[in-house]
This record gives structure tokens, C-alpha cells and sequence, in this order.
């Protein structure tokens, strides 16, 4: 079943053949190169999604991240990474494998087939030309043998004729001698070149074109097994990559079933355990007896248990615990708890205060690695002067020591309140407990009352949502124009501006630098000290931006100290 016995006539139909064949193969390439652009897509779309979906760093949705059911669900999205992965993998082995292969592959099957169509087109040339050839010697034999044959006749004619002189006899037997000459002549290359046409013939249909057909047929055969092979890598780069899929599909579902719900349970716990004992029983408020009416100690659900009482609601004891309420609204709308964190249920406390120790720890190892590298290039300098002067790293070194000594005591400061919470170091002062008593039992009975009725943000602490509604749940009695017609508190002291403050919150007033105050209630630990201009104007100013002098008697200080500033 040869091309060149059975299709010996069909040279254009083959040649439109195979030019199907090579726009089948480009079809097929085209096909894969779109197969490959889809799976570079899909898995641009995955990297995305899991992108996504990546918890932010130092952010909310990493602190998460702890509950098992976040983690495996992380654990999909770094799996659906890799998945992604896959087919980017797909594609790049389609597009060299096949695509790219393939594409080479056209070019040079275009070459072979444009130089056997070439040669086709050649030996048809050459049997035409034999064939004209054969058909010139064939007219001019025809045309010799008409000539003979007249003269001939002319000859025969001249010869019977009696009124003809000899001289013209003989001419017209010569010229019909020659005329037969020339036929015979004509004969025998009609005769030569016929044989040769037969030849030439015989040899371009059982030889040439035979022989171009095969080698057509051949390079139309292969290209049908090239794309056959094609196809099966097609399916062979899908395959290789099955097993990484499956074992990300596994790894899913082993993240899946790892989640454990006991565990996230106790790590709820964990989270938001403030340590707070249940409040007790409300006691029995005796209207009966007017202006004896008091705030029972549980009724505001104070679980100090110090054994303190809370402010009664009478006379100016009422101004007392409205300032807190103003104060804490404050901090909160500035966005600054205390540094000590005591704002926070203990629980919470204790684990605030040991994330700030972690942090600064690191911090200090930070700074020190920074100082020993330090500390080695001066040496360098030292032994080699000329790569630096060892004098121009002292300067930083020095800010280095600084900034590791005031590190170590803010860790001291922090481990000291840690274990404070945790019970290892004895309870504070009486004077503390004095100076912050009012606070801690304002907190915690605040706390308590509205525990059933707020909600906490995520890291424990109060909302301004929060401090309004522990307002709203206040019951209002007459001593709310009382309230705004008490004494003024007391000085304790006085301080100077060390810093230019604008006031614009609600509850802070605006001091400039160098400025004399008086100071009515120190820092509680949460960064505010309360001061007064005068009898009229007084706030919350941030600690930091004064410098307080306590003294006996401030007021004469402080008139000195103008004095002298005048």
C-alpha cells in the first residue's frame, strides 16, 4: 500500500493533503497553548485566593490563628498554594514538552514538504518537456514524408511527360531522391526519440514519482505520530503531577481532622478568663428611712474583698466616682489604657504584662547583637586602621548601652507588676493602695455591675460604648445638680509644662511649656495627671508632658516660684 502506485495521478489532491495535515498540527498546538494559558490562570487565581485569605501580619486575625480549626484552615490555604503550584507545573511542562516541540517540529515538516513537492513538480516538468520533444519530431517526420510524397509525384509526373527535357527529369528525381532522404532522416529521430520519451516516461512513473510519493507519504505518517505522541504526553503531564495533588489533598484533610474542639474550647477560656469571682447576692436597700439610703458593697458588685467600702451616694460623696467615669471615658477615647495594664481583668493582666516582657526581651537582644557587631568592627579598626576609624562607632555604641539599660528597666518595671498579678511579691504599699484604692474599687464595681449587660473588645478591654452604657445604667437622682456644684478637690501639688499640650479631646486642657499649674490628682497609671489653671479650668494632661512637685505646701511654692518667674 504504497502512495507512489496507488496515487500515481493524484499529485495535487496529496498536496492539498498535507497541507490539511500541518493546519491539523497547528490546530493542536494552538489548542495546548490556550490549555496552557487557562492553567496559568487558574492557578494565578488560586495563589490570589489563598493570598487573600492569609492572615495579615501583626493583626487580629494572626492571633486567631491559635484555635485549631483557624490553623487547619491556614493549613488549606498553604496547601491550596502548592496545588496551585501543580498547574503552573502543568503548564510549563506543555508548553516545552508539546507546544514548543511541536511548533519546531512545523517548521521543518513545512520545509520537507515544500522541498518533495518541489521535486514533484520537477520530474512533471521534465516529462512535459520529453513529451513536446517526442511531438516536434513526430510533426516534422509527418511533415518530411508529405514532402517526399509530392515530390515524388512531381518526379513521375516530369518523367511522363514527353514535352520535358531531360535536364528537368533529372532535377525532379533529384529533389524527389532528397524529399525521401530527409523523411528517412526524420524517421529515425522520430523513432530515437520516441524511445527515449518511453524511457523517460517509464522511469517518472514507476521510478521518480514513485519515489516522491514514498518519501511524501513518509513525512505525512510521522507527523500523524508525532501528534499521536503529543497527545499522550498531553495526558502524561497531567498525570505526573496527580500524586503531588493528591498528597495536598491529604495534607487537608489531615489538617482537617486535626482540629479538635476540646482544645479550642479551653483556649476560649484562656482568652477571655478575666479572674473574677461570680458577684454575690444583692442586699436589701431600706427606702423606709429617708437620708440613710447607701449603696450596698456587693451592689455595685465589688469582688475586691479588701474590705473597702464603696462612695455613698449622699451629700458630695457622689463626686468621688463620677470623676473616674469622666476619666476613663477619656483614656479610652484617646485610645491609651494604663501602661500597667490594670484597666484588664487579672487573667488578662498577667497575660499582657508577659507578652510586653517577651517583646522587650527581644528588644534588648536586638540592641545587643547590634552592639557586638558594633564591638567587633571597632576591633577590625583597631588592628586595621585603615579600613575605618575605630572612633566614628563609639557614638553609637554609647546610644546602644543607653537604649539597652532603659530596656532592662522597663523589663524590670513590667516583671515587677507581673509578679504583682501572679502573687510572687508582696502587696503594694498603704499609700499606693490609698493614692489608687478609689480607682480599683470604681473599676471593679463598674466591672460587675454591667457584666451581664456589655460585651468586651478582643484583647479585654472596656469599649467608650462600654463606659456609656455603665453611665446610662446609673440610676439618676438629685445629686446630679449636686455633683456640678461640689468643692473643688484640693491641690496636692504643682508642675511645670515640660512640653506644649493641645487639649482637644473632651476632659484635657491645653497647657504650654514652661507653663506653673496645680495639680489636683496624681497619675493613677494610666498616663493622665489632672491639673488646674484656675478655679475654672482644669483637666487631664498626659504625665510625660510635666514635671509634678508634691509638696506640703504647694500653693506657696507655686506663688514663689511665679514670682520668680516674673
Amino acid at each position: 500500500m504504497s502512495w507512489g502506485t496507488e496515487l500515481w495521478d493524484q499529485f495535487d489532491n496529496l498536496e492539498k493533503h498535507t497541507q490539511w495535515g500541518i493546519d491539523v498540527l497547528e490546530k493542536y498546538i494552538k489548542f495546548v497553548k490556550e490549555r496552557t494559558e487557562i492553567e496559568l490562570s487558574y492557578a494565578k487565581q488560586l495563589r490570589n485566593l489563598s493570598k487573600k485569605y492569609q492572615p495579615k501580619k501583626n493583626s487580629k486575625e494572626e492571633e486567631e490563628y491559635r484555635y485549631t480549626s483557624t490553623r487547619a484552615f491556614l493549613a488549606t490555604l498553604n496547601e491550596m498554594n502548592d496545588y496551585a503550584g501543580q498547574h503552573e507545573v502543568i503548564s510549563e511542562n506543555m508548553t516545552s514538552l508539546i507546544t514548543g516541540e511541536l511548533t519546531r517540529y512545523v517548521q521543518e515538516l513545512k520545509q520537507e514538504r515544500k522541498s518533495h513537492f518541489h521535486d514533484g513538480r520537477k520530474a512533471q516538468q521534465h516529462i512535459e518537456t520529453c513529451w513536446k520533444q517526442l511531438e516536434a519530431s513526430k510533426r516534422r517526420f509527418e511533415r518530411d514524408c508529405k514532402e517526399a510524397d509530392r515530390a515524388q509525384q512531381y518526379f513521375e509526373k516530369m518523367d511522363a511527360d514527353i514535352n520535358v527535357t531531360k535536364a528537368d527529369v533529372e532535377k525532379a528525381r533529384q529533389q524527389a531522391q532528397l524529399r525521401h532522404q530527409m523523411a528517412e532522416d526524420s524517421k529515425a529521430e522520430y523513432s530515437s526519440t520516441l524511445q527515449k520519451f518511453n524511457s523517460e516516461q517509464h522511469d517518472h512513473y514507476y521510478t521518480h514519482i514513485p519515489n516522491i510519493f514514498q518519501k511524501i507519504q513518509e513525512m505525512e505518517e510521522r507527523r500523524i505520530v508525532r501528534i499521536g505522541e503529543s497527545m499522550k504526553t498531553f495526558a502524561e503531564v497531567d498525570r505526573q503531577v496527580i500524586p503531588i495533588i493528591g498528597k495536598c489533598l491529604d495534607e487537608i484533610t489531615k489538617a482537617a481532622e486535626s482540629i479538635d474542639h476540646k482544645n479550642d474550647s479551653q483556649l476560649v477560656i484562656e482568652a477571655f478568663k478575666s479572674g473574677f469571682e461570680p458577684p454575690g447576692d444583692v442586699d436589701f436597700e431600706d427606702f423606709t428611712q429617708p437620708m440613710k439610703r447607701t449603696v450596698s458593697e456587693s451592689s455595685l458588685s465589688n469582688s475586691r474583698g479588701d474590705g473597702k467600702s464603696e462612695p455613698k451616694f449622699g451629700g458630695k460623696s457622689k463626686g468621688k466616682l463620677w470623676p473616674f467615669i469622666k476619666k476613663n471615658k477619656l483614656s479610652l477615647k484617646l485610645g491609651a489604657g494604663p501602661e500597667d495594664f490594670s484597666n484588664l481583668p487579672p487573667e488578662q493582666r498577667r497575660k499582657k504584662l508577659q507578652q510586653k516582657v517577651d517583646e522587650l526581651n527581644k528588644d534588648i537582644q536586638k540592641e545587643m547583637d547590634q552592639r557586638d557587631a558594633l564591638t567587633k568592627m571597632k576591633d577590625v579598626y583597631i588592628k586595621n586602621p585603615q579600613m575605618g576609624d575605630a572612633a566614628s562607632v563609639d557614638h553609637r555604641l554609647a546610644e546602644l548601652g543607653q537604649n539597652i539599660e532603659k530596656l532592662r528597666l522597663e523589663v524590670q518595671k513590667f516583671e515587677g507588676w507581673l509578679a504583682e498579678v501572679e502573687g510572687r511579691l508582696p502587696a503594694r504599699t498603704e499609700q499606693a493602695r490609698r493614692q489608687s484604692g478609689l480607682y480599683e474599687a470604681q473599676n471593679t464595681s463598674a466591672v460587675n455591675s454591667c457584666a451581664q449587660d456589655r460585651e468586651s473588645s478582643p484583647d479585654g478591654s472596656y469599649t467608650e460604648e462600654q463606659s456609656q452604657e455603665t453611665e446610662m445604667k446609673v440610676p439618676a437622682t438629685d445629686f446630679d445638680d449636686e455633683f456640678d456644684d461640689e468643692e473643688p478637690l484640693p491641690t496636692i501639688g504643682t508642675c511645670k509644662a515640660l512640653y506644649t499640650f493641645e487639649g482637644q479631646n473632651e476632659g484635657t486642657i491645653s497647657v504650654a511649656e514652661g507653663e506653673m499649674l496645680y495639680v489636683i490628682e496624681e497619675d493613677k497609671g494610666d498616663g493622665w495627671t489632672r491639673i488646674r489653671r484656675n478655679e475654672d479650668e482644669e483637666g487631664y494632661v498626659p504625665t510625660s508632658y510635666v514635671e509634678v512637685y508634691l509638696d506640703k505646701n504647694a500653693k506657696d511654692v507655686y506663688k514663689s516660684l511665679q514670682k520668680i518667674s516674673e
